[in-house]
């Protein structure tokens, strides 16, 4: 096993613990609790579309990591 499957193999780990699902939970909370229907003013929805930005980015992460992870794995077997 060389360092960048190390690499991907801690982030795998992580995503099975209580800690990583609960986290993920948390985000997902958040990022849904979003109320555009109250925004003040067009610097409000500037920030609320950031935060979004940044939420559905952190909720992405697992899936990516996973991709990247699949594909060099792949690119291996080959």
């Amino acid at each position: 096993m060389n360092d960048e499957e190390k690499y991907y193999e801690q982030y795998l780990d992580m995503f099975l613990t209580p800690g990583w699902k609960a986290f993920i939970e948390d985000i997902e909370e958040v990022h849904n609790s979003y109320n555009i229907d109250h925004v003040k003013d067009d610097k409000e929805l500037y920030r609320i579309q950031g935060e979004r930005s940044i939420l559905k980015r952190m909720l992405g992460f697992q899936n990516g990591i996973e991709a990247a992870y699949a594909s060099l794995t792949d690119g291996q077997a080959e």
